[in-house]
Parts: structure tokens; C-alpha cells; sequence
């Protein structure tokens, strides 16, 4: 599988995306933001996580105006699957490749911990190598995080099944305790309707070698293969 990690001035994720990324066997192409064009090999597309342009203005508003993101929007327009982690999952929204908002933590702070999600569907390109409902532990860290949309575009994310990630507890449980920034309905990370989009803003690449603490990240690039290759094969 061939994945493009973009990097924007301000990401700092973008060494781990690659990192994680090839240690599942894949074939990694390094992406600029002013680049006009993608390797036409390219799979996957990952905007990762970090402070691209500053987050001034706004988290990722400025990011959705580099070159790089009209071609990511073709790509995805076309089918592909792109992958936005934290300012990344910003990024998608603002481009409206997504649904919803990621604004300011409930609690005003920047928050760095670990924390537990629940996989609420194992059907979908990013999550098929787990199971629905179970809980991984991958860190956090973000000062804008917090899922938010009408009410009506809630409750068409809910119906649709858009949901893949939500903020729990060491049990699964799905508690105002265990969200750790105000996301609505503890939402963590999300599909589009098509189903080849996903925001998360959890680090699942900060959390793919046990000397770490934790590999429970790794599903999402493992998911991501399987996907690809199915439809090779």
C-alpha cells in the first residue's frame, strides 16, 4: 500500500504518520503543502496532526488554502482514502470533507494524556481490523478538540453511522468522566458519508510500539491495508 504523509509549516506528527506507516509494510511518499500534484500510485492520504500555519485564525483554516488540498480533495472526491489525525481531523472539517467542528476544550485547557476509546464499528476501511467494542488506550493532545454540530447534522452523523470512535472508560463505558475536552455524544473520531474519510483526533501513531506503552494504534494503518489489498486482489 502507498501512503502520502503531508507535511504543512507547523506539523509535528508527520515523522511518526510516516514512521507508523512503515513499520505496517507500507511504502511511504513524503507530500510538501505547496505540492500541485500526487504520486499517481498513492492509496492513502494522511494530514497529521501538529499546529500547521500556527492555528492562527483558526485550527486548520489555513491549511485548507495549501495547494496540496485541492489535490487531497480530488483525491477523496474520487474515492481515495484520507486519514486526518487531530490537525489533521481540523484540516478535513474546514475543507468540508468532513461534518462538524473541533473547537476549544470544554475545560479552556490543552489536554496530553492517554485515553480509552471505543471502536463502535468494525465495518468500515479504518477500523476492520478490530472489533466493534473494543477499547484501545491511545494518547491525546490537543487544545481544540471538542466535536461539535447542529443538532440536525448530529443527528444525521448518529443515523448514518458516521461515528467510529467514541471517548469511554477502561471498560467501555461511555461516561461525561471519560471525555476528556466536551465532544459532543463523546465523539472521537468520524467517517463521511462515503465512508473513505476519517478525523480522529486521538494519536493512534503515538501509540504503535509497546515499548511506548501502548500498540493499540496500529489497527487503524493495519485496517487501511487490508482495505487496499482486498480490493486488489
Amino acid at each position: 500500500m502507498n501512503i502520502g504523509v503531508v507535511t504543512f509549516p507547523g506539523s509535528n506528527c508527520d515523522a511518526d504518520a510516516r514512521y507508523a506507516s512503515e513499520i505496517t509494510g507500507n511504502t511511504v511518499h513524503a507530500l510538501w503543502h505547496k505540492d500541485t500534484s500526487l504520486p499517481a500510485s498513492l492509496d492513502v492520504i494522511i494530514l497529521p496532526g501538529g499546529f500547521s500555519y500556527g492555528d492562527y485564525l483558526r485550527t486548520g483554516a489555513i491549511a485548507r488554502f495549501s495547494p496540496i488540498m485541492e489535490e487531497v480533495i480530488r483525491f477523496a472526491n474520487g474515492g481515495g482514502y484520507v486519514f486526518g489525525i487531530c490537525n489533521g481531523f481540523q484540516i478535513l472539517c474546514e475543507s468540508g470533507l468532513l461534518p462538524g467542528a473541533l473547537i476549544r476544550n470544554e475545560n479552556l485547557s490543552f489536554v496530553c494524556k492517554d485515553v480509552h476509546l471505543r471502536i463502535e464499528r468494525h465495518d468500515s476501511p479504518f477500523t476492520n481490523a478490530a472489533a466493534t467494542g473494543d477499547v484501545i488506550r491511545i494518547p491525546i493532545a490537543h487544545g481544540e478538540g471538542r466535536f461539535t454540530a447542529p443538532a440536525d447534522m448530529l443527528a444525521a452523523i448518529e443515523d448514518n453511522g458516521q461515528v467510529l470512535y467514541r471517548y469511554c472508560n477502561a471498560e467501555g463505558a461511555i461516561t461525561a468522566e471519560a471525555n476528556p475536552n466536551g465532544s459532543l455524544n463523546n465523539i472521537a473520531g468520524i467517517v463521511n458519508a462515503a465512508g473513505n474519510v476519517m478525523g480522529l483526533m486521538p494519536h493512534p501513531e503515538r501509540a504503535c510500539e509497546p515499548l511506548l506503552g501502548s500498540a493499540d494504534g496500529l489497527h487503524v494503518f493495519h485496517s487501511l491495508a487490508r482495505q487496499c489489498n482486498a480490493m486488489v486482489a
